[in-house]
Protein backbone atom coordinates (compact mmCIF):
# COMPACT_ATOMS: atom_id res chain seq x y z
CA UNK A 1 0.00 0.00 0.00
CA UNK A 2 1.31 3.53 -0.59
CA UNK A 3 0.71 4.47 3.10
CA UNK A 4 3.69 3.99 5.33
CA UNK A 5 2.64 1.94 8.06
CA UNK A 6 1.07 -1.24 7.31
CA UNK A 7 0.05 -4.36 9.11
CA UNK A 8 -0.10 -7.95 8.19
CA UNK A 9 -3.32 -9.91 9.15
CA UNK A 10 -2.99 -11.41 12.20
CA UNK A 11 -0.15 -9.04 13.15
CA UNK A 12 -1.19 -8.40 16.90
CA UNK A 13 1.84 -10.47 18.21
CA UNK A 14 1.40 -13.17 20.22
CA UNK A 15 3.89 -15.40 18.72
CA UNK A 16 5.99 -16.04 22.26
CA UNK A 17 9.09 -14.61 23.00
CA UNK A 18 10.41 -10.94 22.39
CA UNK A 19 9.15 -9.28 19.64
CA UNK A 20 12.51 -7.73 17.42
CA UNK A 21 12.48 -4.92 15.18
CA UNK A 22 15.13 -5.29 11.61
CA UNK A 23 16.21 -2.98 9.24
CA UNK A 24 16.36 -5.11 6.21
CA UNK A 25 18.73 -3.06 4.45
CA UNK A 26 20.38 -2.94 0.77
CA UNK A 27 23.92 -3.59 1.38
CA UNK A 28 23.85 -4.23 5.18
CA UNK A 29 20.77 -5.60 7.33
CA UNK A 30 20.54 -5.24 11.24
CA UNK A 31 18.21 -6.81 14.38
CA UNK A 32 17.43 -5.52 17.78
CA UNK A 33 15.43 -5.70 20.81
CA UNK A 34 14.07 -3.64 23.55
CA UNK A 35 14.82 -4.44 27.02
CA UNK A 36 15.40 -3.36 30.44
CA UNK A 37 14.58 0.40 29.04
CA UNK A 38 16.83 -0.07 26.28
CA UNK A 39 17.44 -1.13 22.41
CA UNK A 40 20.13 -2.96 21.84
CA UNK A 41 21.34 -4.18 18.20
CA UNK A 42 22.36 -7.82 18.58
CA UNK A 43 25.25 -9.22 16.97
CA UNK A 44 25.60 -12.21 14.88
CA UNK A 45 27.67 -15.32 14.88
CA UNK A 46 30.81 -13.29 13.76
CA UNK A 47 30.75 -10.76 16.56
CA UNK A 48 28.93 -8.04 14.41
CA UNK A 49 26.17 -5.82 15.06
CA UNK A 50 25.32 -5.41 10.80
CA UNK A 51 24.93 -8.38 8.69
CA UNK A 52 26.00 -8.12 4.57
CA UNK A 53 22.58 -8.55 3.19
CA UNK A 54 24.18 -11.14 1.01
CA UNK A 55 23.50 -14.81 0.26
CA UNK A 56 26.27 -17.00 -1.73
CA UNK A 57 25.80 -20.35 -3.42
CA UNK A 58 28.40 -23.05 -4.13
CA UNK A 59 28.76 -26.58 -4.92
CA UNK A 60 27.47 -27.87 -1.85
CA UNK A 61 26.60 -25.23 0.39
CA UNK A 62 25.32 -22.28 1.17
CA UNK A 63 26.50 -19.00 2.74
CA UNK A 64 24.14 -15.73 4.41
CA UNK A 65 26.14 -12.63 5.88
CA UNK A 66 29.58 -11.89 6.11
CA UNK A 67 30.81 -16.02 4.97
CA UNK A 68 28.69 -15.40 1.78
CA UNK A 69 30.62 -11.55 1.22
CA UNK A 70 34.29 -13.10 2.50
CA UNK A 71 33.67 -15.19 -1.14
CA UNK A 72 32.43 -13.06 -3.11
CA UNK A 73 35.63 -12.07 -5.45
CA UNK A 74 36.32 -15.96 -6.19
CA UNK A 75 32.63 -16.73 -6.96
CA UNK A 76 30.79 -13.37 -8.80
CA UNK A 77 28.43 -15.11 -10.50
CA UNK A 78 26.39 -17.45 -7.59
CA UNK A 79 26.78 -14.04 -5.06
CA UNK A 80 23.68 -12.18 -4.66
CA UNK A 81 24.26 -8.76 -3.10
CA UNK A 82 21.41 -5.88 -3.13
CA UNK A 83 18.31 -7.94 -3.89
CA UNK A 84 16.35 -5.30 -2.21
CA UNK A 85 16.68 -3.68 -5.35
CA UNK A 86 14.91 -6.26 -7.24
CA UNK A 87 12.16 -6.89 -4.49
CA UNK A 88 8.53 -5.95 -5.65
CA UNK A 89 10.30 -4.56 -8.80
CA UNK A 90 9.38 -5.69 -12.69
CA UNK A 91 11.73 -7.54 -14.71
CA UNK A 92 11.30 -4.80 -17.22
CA UNK A 93 11.50 -1.51 -15.08
CA UNK A 94 14.21 0.64 -16.19
CA UNK A 95 15.86 0.20 -12.72
CA UNK A 96 16.01 -3.32 -12.88
CA UNK A 97 17.68 -2.93 -16.36
CA UNK A 98 20.50 -0.85 -15.36
CA UNK A 99 21.59 -2.73 -12.48
CA UNK A 100 21.69 -5.97 -14.42
CA UNK A 101 24.17 -4.20 -16.60
CA UNK A 102 26.33 -3.90 -12.77
CA UNK A 103 25.72 -7.25 -11.36
CA UNK A 104 27.91 -10.19 -12.07
CA UNK A 105 24.67 -12.65 -11.24
CA UNK A 106 22.19 -13.50 -13.40
CA UNK A 107 18.67 -11.83 -13.24
CA UNK A 108 16.03 -13.12 -16.28
CA UNK A 109 12.33 -12.76 -16.54
CA UNK A 110 10.35 -14.80 -14.71
CA UNK A 111 6.58 -15.44 -14.47
CA UNK A 112 4.68 -11.98 -14.86
CA UNK A 113 7.96 -10.40 -15.57
CA UNK A 114 8.91 -11.17 -12.27
CA UNK A 115 13.14 -10.67 -12.25
CA UNK A 116 14.20 -14.02 -11.47
CA UNK A 117 17.90 -15.06 -10.02
CA UNK A 118 19.69 -17.54 -11.84
CA UNK A 119 22.54 -19.63 -9.99
CA UNK A 120 24.50 -22.89 -9.83
CA UNK A 121 24.14 -24.78 -6.68
CA UNK A 122 24.31 -28.53 -5.85
CA UNK A 123 25.44 -29.47 -9.40
CA UNK A 124 22.48 -27.56 -11.18
CA UNK A 125 20.61 -24.30 -12.19
CA UNK A 126 18.44 -23.03 -9.52
CA UNK A 127 16.15 -19.92 -9.63
CA UNK A 128 15.09 -17.84 -6.78
CA UNK A 129 12.86 -14.78 -6.35
CA UNK A 130 14.07 -12.01 -5.08
CA UNK A 131 11.82 -12.58 -1.99
CA UNK A 132 13.14 -15.95 -1.43
CA UNK A 133 16.79 -14.12 -1.18
CA UNK A 134 15.73 -11.72 1.62
CA UNK A 135 13.97 -14.37 3.39
CA UNK A 136 17.64 -16.30 3.62
CA UNK A 137 19.24 -12.55 5.23
CA UNK A 138 15.58 -12.35 7.12
CA UNK A 139 16.22 -16.36 8.47
CA UNK A 140 19.89 -15.08 9.19
CA UNK A 141 19.35 -12.40 11.42
CA UNK A 142 15.90 -14.37 13.28
CA UNK A 143 18.70 -17.07 14.23
CA UNK A 144 21.06 -14.47 15.56
CA UNK A 145 18.30 -13.11 17.57
CA UNK A 146 17.07 -16.59 18.70
CA UNK A 147 20.84 -17.34 20.02
CA UNK A 148 21.03 -14.18 21.61
CA UNK A 149 18.22 -14.34 23.37
CA UNK A 150 17.86 -18.05 24.31
CA UNK A 151 14.23 -17.89 23.16
CA UNK A 152 12.08 -18.49 20.55
CA UNK A 153 11.77 -15.08 18.05
CA UNK A 154 8.40 -14.98 15.70
CA UNK A 155 6.95 -11.65 15.68
CA UNK A 156 8.85 -8.72 14.27
CA UNK A 157 8.71 -5.06 12.98
CA UNK A 158 10.19 -4.60 9.57
CA UNK A 159 11.50 -1.28 8.26
CA UNK A 160 11.17 -0.27 4.47
CA UNK A 161 12.29 2.65 2.73
CA UNK A 162 9.66 5.81 2.11
CA UNK A 163 8.98 5.27 -1.12
CA UNK A 164 8.78 1.56 -1.25
CA UNK A 165 5.21 1.15 -3.20
CA UNK A 166 2.79 -1.31 -2.76
CA UNK A 167 4.28 -4.33 -4.31
CA UNK A 168 7.69 -3.80 -2.63
CA UNK A 169 5.88 -3.78 1.01
CA UNK A 170 3.75 -6.72 -0.65
CA UNK A 171 6.79 -8.63 -1.72
CA UNK A 172 8.81 -7.59 1.68
CA UNK A 173 5.83 -9.24 3.84
CA UNK A 174 5.92 -12.43 2.04
CA UNK A 175 10.25 -12.57 2.49
CA UNK A 176 9.42 -12.37 6.41
CA UNK A 177 6.76 -14.82 5.64
CA UNK A 178 8.77 -17.29 3.83
CA UNK A 179 11.64 -16.57 6.54
CA UNK A 180 9.12 -17.36 9.37
CA UNK A 181 8.45 -14.06 10.87
CA UNK A 182 4.67 -12.91 11.99
CA UNK A 183 5.43 -8.63 10.61
CA UNK A 184 3.53 -7.21 13.72
CA UNK A 185 4.02 -4.01 11.57
CA UNK A 186 6.06 -2.19 8.60
CA UNK A 187 6.92 1.08 9.35
CA UNK A 188 9.32 3.48 7.58
CA UNK A 189 12.91 3.98 7.83
CA UNK A 190 13.59 7.40 8.54
CA UNK A 191 10.45 7.22 11.16
CA UNK A 192 11.71 4.13 12.84
CA UNK A 193 15.05 6.16 13.04
CA UNK A 194 13.42 9.30 15.05
CA UNK A 195 12.17 6.77 17.60
CA UNK A 196 15.30 5.82 18.62
CA UNK A 197 16.71 9.90 18.30
CA UNK A 198 13.82 11.06 20.46
CA UNK A 199 12.64 8.84 22.92
CA UNK A 200 15.28 10.51 25.32
CA UNK A 201 13.93 14.30 24.16
CA UNK A 202 10.59 14.15 25.38
CA UNK A 203 9.40 17.40 26.76
CA UNK A 204 8.14 17.31 30.00
CA UNK A 205 4.24 16.86 30.34
CA UNK A 206 3.60 19.55 31.95
CA UNK A 207 5.02 21.60 29.23
CA UNK A 208 7.49 22.22 26.84
CA UNK A 209 7.56 22.64 23.09
CA UNK A 210 7.68 20.01 20.39
CA UNK A 211 11.14 19.54 18.43
CA UNK A 212 11.07 19.65 14.78
CA UNK A 213 13.51 16.84 13.52
CA UNK A 214 14.95 16.09 9.95
CA UNK A 215 15.93 12.18 9.58
CA UNK A 216 18.33 12.29 6.71
CA UNK A 217 18.61 8.49 6.01
CA UNK A 218 21.35 8.03 3.73
CA UNK A 219 21.74 3.83 3.41
CA UNK A 220 23.65 1.89 1.02
CA UNK A 221 20.93 1.63 -1.46
CA UNK A 222 17.91 4.38 -0.51
CA UNK A 223 17.85 8.07 0.55
CA UNK A 224 15.18 8.98 3.10
CA UNK A 225 14.40 12.33 4.10
CA UNK A 226 11.84 12.39 6.91
CA UNK A 227 10.40 16.03 8.99
CA UNK A 228 9.11 14.77 11.98
CA UNK A 229 7.31 17.05 14.91
CA UNK A 230 8.46 15.23 18.32
CA UNK A 231 6.21 16.25 21.39
CA UNK A 232 2.52 15.79 23.20
CA UNK A 233 -0.64 17.18 21.65
CA UNK A 234 -2.16 17.77 25.00
CA UNK A 235 0.37 20.78 24.54
CA UNK A 236 -1.67 22.82 22.00
CA UNK A 237 -4.30 24.37 23.41
CA UNK A 238 -6.65 23.53 20.48
CA UNK A 239 -5.97 19.56 21.11
CA UNK A 240 -8.49 17.30 23.02
CA UNK A 241 -5.35 15.35 24.74
CA UNK A 242 -4.29 15.81 27.89
CA UNK A 243 -0.47 15.77 27.33
CA UNK A 244 -0.37 12.61 28.59
CA UNK A 245 1.18 11.08 25.08
CA UNK A 246 4.14 11.49 23.34
CA UNK A 247 3.64 12.00 19.77
CA UNK A 248 5.95 11.48 16.62
CA UNK A 249 4.11 13.16 13.94
CA UNK A 250 5.30 13.02 10.30
CA UNK A 251 5.06 16.31 8.41
CA UNK A 252 6.42 15.09 5.49
CA UNK A 253 8.85 12.26 3.26
CA UNK A 254 10.96 12.53 0.03
CA UNK A 255 13.60 10.43 -0.96
CA UNK A 256 14.74 7.85 -3.84
CA UNK A 257 14.96 4.02 -3.61
CA UNK A 258 17.73 3.81 -5.90
CA UNK A 259 20.28 6.11 -4.33
CA UNK A 260 22.90 5.31 -1.90
CA UNK A 261 26.50 3.85 -1.14
CA UNK A 262 25.96 1.74 -4.03
CA UNK A 263 25.77 4.01 -6.62
CA UNK A 264 28.36 6.03 -5.06
CA UNK A 265 30.96 2.92 -5.53
CA UNK A 266 29.28 1.95 -9.23
CA UNK A 267 30.07 5.78 -10.64
CA UNK A 268 33.65 4.80 -9.23
CA UNK A 269 33.37 1.37 -10.98
CA UNK A 270 32.56 2.99 -14.49
CA UNK A 271 34.70 5.60 -14.35
CA UNK A 272 37.89 3.36 -13.65
CA UNK A 273 36.93 0.90 -16.06
CA UNK A 274 36.49 3.13 -19.07
CA UNK A 275 40.06 4.34 -17.60
CA UNK A 276 41.43 0.94 -17.65
CA UNK A 277 40.50 0.33 -21.05
CA UNK A 278 41.71 3.74 -22.48
CA UNK A 279 45.18 3.10 -20.45
CA UNK A 280 45.97 -0.24 -21.55
CA UNK A 281 43.77 -0.45 -24.89
CA UNK A 282 41.94 -3.62 -23.41
CA UNK A 283 38.96 -4.93 -25.61
CA UNK A 284 35.76 -3.15 -23.60
CA UNK A 285 33.62 -6.18 -24.11
CA UNK A 286 36.64 -8.96 -22.53
CA UNK A 287 36.64 -6.91 -19.45
CA UNK A 288 33.19 -6.05 -19.00
CA UNK A 289 32.52 -9.74 -18.73
CA UNK A 290 35.06 -10.45 -16.56
CA UNK A 291 33.18 -10.96 -13.37
CA UNK A 292 35.56 -11.85 -11.20
CA UNK A 293 37.49 -8.43 -11.99
CA UNK A 294 34.86 -6.15 -11.75
CA UNK A 295 33.49 -7.89 -8.75
CA UNK A 296 37.48 -7.14 -7.52
CA UNK A 297 37.43 -3.68 -8.82
CA UNK A 298 34.27 -3.03 -6.95
CA UNK A 299 35.28 -4.00 -3.62
CA UNK A 300 38.38 -2.12 -4.34
CA UNK A 301 36.38 0.98 -4.80
CA UNK A 302 34.03 0.27 -1.90
CA UNK A 303 37.37 0.14 0.48
CA UNK A 304 38.88 3.32 -0.77
CA UNK A 305 35.18 5.18 -0.50
CA UNK A 306 35.28 4.09 3.55
CA UNK A 307 38.68 5.42 3.54
CA UNK A 308 37.94 9.07 2.07
CA UNK A 309 35.64 9.44 4.95
CA UNK A 310 38.80 10.31 7.06
CA UNK A 311 41.72 11.01 5.01
CA UNK A 312 42.30 13.25 1.96
CA UNK A 313 43.21 10.91 -0.99
CA UNK A 314 43.72 6.77 -0.97
CA UNK A 315 45.16 4.38 -3.34
CA UNK A 316 42.86 1.62 -5.10
CA UNK A 317 44.91 -1.48 -6.14
CA UNK A 318 43.88 -4.54 -7.32
CA UNK A 319 46.47 -7.32 -8.96
CA UNK A 320 46.43 -8.72 -12.18
CA UNK A 321 42.86 -7.16 -12.10
CA UNK A 322 42.35 -8.31 -16.24
CA UNK A 323 44.50 -10.22 -18.82
CA UNK A 324 47.12 -10.35 -15.88
CA UNK A 325 47.58 -6.37 -15.48
CA UNK A 326 47.65 -5.06 -12.48
CA UNK A 327 45.23 -1.54 -11.82
CA UNK A 328 46.76 1.04 -9.17
CA UNK A 329 45.48 4.80 -8.81
CA UNK A 330 45.12 7.18 -6.32
CA UNK A 331 42.18 9.03 -5.54
CA UNK A 332 41.27 12.21 -4.12
CA UNK A 333 38.42 13.03 -1.95
CA UNK A 334 37.72 15.79 -4.40
CA UNK A 335 38.32 13.43 -7.15
CA UNK A 336 35.39 11.30 -5.38
CA UNK A 337 33.23 14.17 -4.75
CA UNK A 338 33.27 15.30 -8.53
CA UNK A 339 32.68 11.74 -9.73
CA UNK A 340 29.61 11.89 -7.79
CA UNK A 341 28.09 15.08 -7.88
CA UNK A 342 24.83 14.26 -9.63
CA UNK A 343 24.40 12.06 -6.51
CA UNK A 344 24.97 14.92 -3.74
CA UNK A 345 22.77 16.62 -6.12
CA UNK A 346 20.10 14.46 -5.76
CA UNK A 347 20.58 13.87 -2.31
CA UNK A 348 19.72 17.97 -1.63
CA UNK A 349 16.86 17.86 -3.76
CA UNK A 350 15.38 15.39 -2.11
CA UNK A 351 15.84 17.34 1.32
CA UNK A 352 14.47 20.64 -0.38
CA UNK A 353 11.55 18.76 -1.44
CA UNK A 354 10.63 17.05 2.10
CA UNK A 355 10.51 20.77 3.67
CA UNK A 356 8.65 22.28 0.74
CA UNK A 357 6.20 19.32 0.86
CA UNK A 358 6.36 20.30 5.32
CA UNK A 359 5.99 24.21 4.42
CA UNK A 360 8.89 24.17 7.17
CA UNK A 361 11.51 27.00 6.61
CA UNK A 362 14.70 25.14 7.12
CA UNK A 363 14.96 27.69 10.03
CA UNK A 364 12.09 26.15 12.07
CA UNK A 365 14.29 22.73 12.10
CA UNK A 366 15.43 21.90 15.98
CA UNK A 367 17.47 19.13 14.89
CA UNK A 368 19.40 17.37 11.32
CA UNK A 369 19.75 13.66 12.54
CA UNK A 370 22.05 11.60 10.36
CA UNK A 371 21.21 7.58 9.87
CA UNK A 372 22.69 5.13 7.30
CA UNK A 373 26.25 4.53 6.88
CA UNK A 374 26.58 7.07 3.86
CA UNK A 375 26.31 10.04 5.93
CA UNK A 376 29.60 9.17 7.00
CA UNK A 377 30.69 10.60 4.21
CA UNK A 378 32.37 14.39 4.43
CA UNK A 379 30.56 15.74 1.30
CA UNK A 380 27.25 14.46 2.72
CA UNK A 381 27.57 16.06 6.41
CA UNK A 382 28.94 19.45 4.73
CA UNK A 383 26.11 20.12 2.35
CA UNK A 384 23.84 19.49 5.23
CA UNK A 385 25.87 21.81 7.55
CA UNK A 386 26.06 24.38 4.95
CA UNK A 387 22.00 24.50 3.96
CA UNK A 388 21.11 24.71 7.66
CA UNK A 389 23.41 27.76 7.82
CA UNK A 390 25.95 26.07 10.06
CA UNK A 391 23.77 24.16 12.37
CA UNK A 392 25.74 20.82 14.29
CA UNK A 393 24.20 17.79 12.64
CA UNK A 394 22.97 15.56 15.19
CA UNK A 395 25.52 12.21 15.39
CA UNK A 396 24.26 11.01 18.64
CA UNK A 397 22.77 8.04 17.28
CA UNK A 398 24.37 4.91 15.74
CA UNK A 399 24.02 5.77 12.16
CA UNK A 400 24.27 1.58 11.15
CA UNK A 401 21.72 0.46 14.05
CA UNK A 402 19.37 3.38 14.67
CA UNK A 403 16.60 2.51 12.02
CA UNK A 404 16.82 -1.46 13.73
CA UNK A 405 16.71 -0.22 17.12
CA UNK A 406 13.47 2.25 16.48
CA UNK A 407 12.07 -0.67 14.92
CA UNK A 408 12.11 -2.45 18.24
CA UNK A 409 11.22 -0.04 19.88
CA UNK A 410 7.96 -0.16 18.30
CA UNK A 411 7.73 -3.77 18.58
CA UNK A 412 7.51 -3.07 22.30
CA UNK A 413 5.13 -0.51 21.79
CA UNK A 414 3.02 -3.05 19.64
CA UNK A 415 3.33 -6.24 21.77
CA UNK A 416 2.76 -4.36 25.28
CA UNK A 417 5.91 -5.78 26.80
CA UNK A 418 7.13 -2.92 27.87
CA UNK A 419 7.69 -1.59 31.67
CA UNK A 420 9.14 1.63 30.23
CA UNK A 421 6.56 4.28 30.98
CA UNK A 422 7.37 6.64 28.44
CA UNK A 423 5.90 3.89 25.48
CA UNK A 424 2.69 3.02 27.01
CA UNK A 425 1.05 6.13 25.60
CA UNK A 426 3.69 6.90 22.33
CA UNK A 427 2.13 7.58 19.07
CA UNK A 428 3.49 7.35 15.85
CA UNK A 429 1.61 9.26 13.10
CA UNK A 430 3.14 8.63 9.47
CA UNK A 431 1.46 10.05 6.15
CA UNK A 432 1.64 8.48 2.56
CA UNK A 433 4.31 8.76 0.68
CA UNK A 434 3.03 8.35 -2.55
CA UNK A 435 -0.26 9.91 -3.95
CA UNK A 436 -3.16 7.92 -4.69
CA UNK A 437 -5.75 8.20 -7.44
CA UNK A 438 -8.21 6.99 -9.74
CA UNK A 439 -8.48 6.67 -13.58
CA UNK A 440 -10.12 9.68 -15.50
CA UNK A 441 -10.03 10.98 -18.48
CA UNK A 442 -9.26 14.94 -19.41
CA UNK A 443 -10.19 17.39 -22.01
CA UNK A 444 -8.47 15.65 -24.19
CA UNK A 445 -9.97 12.04 -23.80
CA UNK A 446 -6.32 11.09 -22.48
CA UNK A 447 -6.25 8.57 -19.25
CA UNK A 448 -5.11 10.45 -16.23
CA UNK A 449 -4.83 9.56 -12.51
CA UNK A 450 -7.06 11.92 -10.74
CA UNK A 451 -5.09 12.83 -7.41
CA UNK A 452 -7.66 11.67 -4.34
CA UNK A 453 -5.15 11.67 -1.62
CA UNK A 454 -1.95 13.57 -2.32
CA UNK A 455 1.38 12.40 -1.41
CA UNK A 456 2.67 13.42 2.16
CA UNK A 457 -1.19 13.04 3.67
CA UNK A 458 -1.39 12.56 7.55
CA UNK A 459 -3.08 9.04 8.26
CA UNK A 460 -5.76 8.05 9.14
CA UNK A 461 -7.69 10.18 6.64
CA UNK A 462 -10.87 9.83 4.68
CA UNK A 463 -11.78 12.03 1.44
CA UNK A 464 -14.41 11.85 -0.94
CA UNK A 465 -13.57 12.92 -4.85
CA UNK A 466 -16.71 14.41 -6.72
CA UNK A 467 -17.52 15.30 -10.02
CA UNK A 468 -16.86 11.58 -11.89
CA UNK A 469 -19.04 10.46 -14.40
CA UNK A 470 -19.62 8.46 -17.76
CA UNK A 471 -17.65 8.55 -20.72
CA UNK A 472 -20.44 6.96 -23.04
CA UNK A 473 -24.47 7.65 -23.63
CA UNK A 474 -26.73 5.06 -21.69
CA UNK A 475 -23.55 3.33 -19.67
CA UNK A 476 -24.91 1.55 -16.60
CA UNK A 477 -21.46 0.53 -15.52
CA UNK A 478 -17.90 1.77 -14.72
CA UNK A 479 -14.83 0.64 -14.02
CA UNK A 480 -12.88 1.74 -10.86
CA UNK A 481 -8.94 1.69 -11.13
CA UNK A 482 -6.85 2.88 -8.19
CA UNK A 483 -3.17 3.73 -8.37
CA UNK A 484 -0.71 5.37 -7.01
CA UNK A 485 2.18 7.71 -8.06
CA UNK A 486 3.71 11.10 -8.73
CA UNK A 487 2.54 10.91 -12.74
CA UNK A 488 -0.49 12.65 -14.19
CA UNK A 489 -0.17 9.55 -16.98
CA UNK A 490 -1.10 6.45 -15.46
CA UNK A 491 1.03 4.55 -17.45
CA UNK A 492 3.50 5.51 -15.55
CA UNK A 493 2.25 4.67 -12.10
CA UNK A 494 1.42 1.47 -10.46
CA UNK A 495 -2.03 -0.18 -10.59
CA UNK A 496 -2.83 -1.19 -7.46
CA UNK A 497 -6.69 -2.55 -7.56
CA UNK A 498 -9.99 -2.33 -9.85
CA UNK A 499 -13.70 -2.85 -9.28
CA UNK A 500 -16.79 -2.50 -11.02
CA UNK A 501 -20.10 -0.76 -10.38
CA UNK A 502 -23.25 -1.46 -11.75
CA UNK A 503 -26.45 -0.29 -11.97
CA UNK A 504 -26.27 3.08 -13.01
CA UNK A 505 -29.15 4.77 -14.26
CA UNK A 506 -29.12 5.06 -18.20
CA UNK A 507 -28.95 8.78 -19.17
CA UNK A 508 -26.12 10.57 -21.79
CA UNK A 509 -22.59 10.45 -21.09
CA UNK A 510 -21.49 12.80 -18.24
CA UNK A 511 -24.90 13.16 -16.64
CA UNK A 512 -24.49 10.89 -13.69
CA UNK A 513 -23.16 12.03 -10.72
CA UNK A 514 -20.50 9.38 -9.12
CA UNK A 515 -18.61 10.06 -5.92
CA UNK A 516 -15.48 8.31 -4.93
CA UNK A 517 -14.39 7.33 -1.33
CA UNK A 518 -10.55 6.79 -0.34
CA UNK A 519 -10.32 5.80 2.98
CA UNK A 520 -7.11 4.75 4.87
CA UNK A 521 -6.66 3.89 8.33
CA UNK A 522 -4.10 4.24 11.36
CA UNK A 523 -2.22 0.54 9.89
CA UNK A 524 -2.24 2.06 5.81
CA UNK A 525 -4.92 -0.35 4.71
CA UNK A 526 -6.68 1.54 1.88
CA UNK A 527 -10.54 1.51 1.22
CA UNK A 528 -11.70 2.31 -1.91
CA UNK A 529 -15.47 3.01 -2.72
CA UNK A 530 -17.71 4.40 -5.65
CA UNK A 531 -21.15 5.44 -5.55
CA UNK A 532 -23.98 6.83 -7.60
CA UNK A 533 -25.63 9.52 -5.93
CA UNK A 534 -28.44 9.41 -8.26
CA UNK A 535 -29.66 5.32 -7.44
CA UNK A 536 -27.41 5.17 -4.40
CA UNK A 537 -25.25 1.94 -5.98
CA UNK A 538 -22.31 1.41 -4.06
CA UNK A 539 -19.28 -0.72 -4.36
CA UNK A 540 -15.86 -1.13 -2.69
CA UNK A 541 -12.29 -2.58 -2.84
CA UNK A 542 -10.28 -3.23 0.01
CA UNK A 543 -6.31 -2.80 -1.03
CA UNK A 544 -4.46 -4.35 2.30
CA UNK A 545 -1.00 -5.80 2.38
CA UNK A 546 -1.76 -9.55 1.86
CA UNK A 547 -2.72 -9.57 -1.98
CA UNK A 548 1.35 -10.19 -2.10
CA UNK A 549 2.61 -10.53 -5.79
CA UNK A 550 3.56 -14.43 -4.70
CA UNK A 551 0.31 -16.73 -4.32
CA UNK A 552 -0.20 -18.72 -0.92
CA UNK A 553 0.75 -21.72 -2.62
CA UNK A 554 3.82 -20.38 -3.73
CA UNK A 555 4.46 -18.55 -0.05
CA UNK A 556 3.71 -22.17 1.29
CA UNK A 557 6.28 -24.06 -1.06
CA UNK A 558 9.08 -21.63 0.27
CA UNK A 559 8.89 -21.47 3.50
CA UNK A 560 8.65 -25.57 3.30
CA UNK A 561 11.84 -25.42 1.50
CA UNK A 562 13.58 -22.65 4.06
CA UNK A 563 12.68 -24.97 6.82
CA UNK A 564 13.73 -28.06 5.57
CA UNK A 565 17.09 -26.38 4.19
CA UNK A 566 17.59 -25.25 7.88
CA UNK A 567 17.35 -29.12 9.08
CA UNK A 568 19.49 -30.24 6.88
CA UNK A 569 22.02 -28.33 7.72
CA UNK A 570 21.44 -28.80 11.31
CA UNK A 571 22.03 -32.87 10.64
CA UNK A 572 25.27 -31.66 8.52
CA UNK A 573 26.65 -29.84 11.10
CA UNK A 574 26.04 -32.50 14.35
CA UNK A 575 29.24 -34.24 15.17
CA UNK A 576 29.89 -37.83 14.55
CA UNK A 577 30.29 -40.05 17.34
CA UNK A 578 33.55 -41.49 17.48
CA UNK A 579 34.09 -45.26 16.60
CA UNK A 580 34.98 -47.76 18.33
CA UNK A 581 34.93 -45.84 21.99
Amino acid sequence: MAASNTTKKGGDGGGGGPAIGIDLGTTYSCVAVRRRYRSEAITNDQGNRITPSCVAFTAADRFVGDAAENQAALNPTNTIFEVKRLIGRRFSDKSVQEDIKLWPFKVIAGRDDRPTIVVRHEGKEKQFVPEEISAMVLSKLRDAAVAYLGEPVTDAVITVPVYFNNAQREATLDAATIAGLNVMRIINEPSAASLAYGLDKMPPASGGAGRMVLIFDLGGGTLDVSLLNIGRPGNNVNSGDNGSSFEFEVKAVAGDTHLGGADFDNAMVKHYINEFIRKHDVAEESIRSNQKAIRRLRSACERAKRMLSSMAQTTIEVDSLHQGIDFRVTITRSRFEELNKDLFGKCMVAMENCLRDAKVDKGSVDDVVLVGGSTRIPKVQKMLSEFFDGKELCRSINPDEAVACGAAIQASVLCGGTDDKRLVDMLLRDVTPLSLGIEAEDDSMSCIMSVVIPRNTAIPTKKVAEGFTTRYDNQISVTCKVYEGESASIKDNNLLGEFDLCGILQAPRGVPRLDVTFDIDANGVLNVSAEDKDTGQKNSITISNRSGRLNKEEIERMALEAERYKMNRIKQLQIEPVQGN
